[in-house]
């Protein structure tokens, strides 16, 4: 694990999360639990969080067209 990796959070909150997809924060909760499949995340009690690592695969599996 190099430095910077340590330093990135695995997990991150709903806010973060909607500002690295580039969409609301109500467009996020409703990619989460309306959509199907719905974006990959850990509930932590009555918190959500995201693990970068699925968001980040969850992007690629999105993409269409292109090389």
């Amino acid at each position: 694990m190099n430095e910077q990796e340590s330093r990135e959070s695995l997990l991150v909150d709903p806010r973060e999360a909607s500002r690295l997809l580039a969409v609301s924060t109500r467009k996020l909760w409703s990619m989460t639990f309306e959509d199907e499949p719905g974006l990959p995340h850990v509930r932590c009690g009555r918190l959500v969080r995201y693990p970068l690592v699925d968001l980040h695969q969850w992007i690629d599996s999105q993409r269409k067209g292109g090389v």
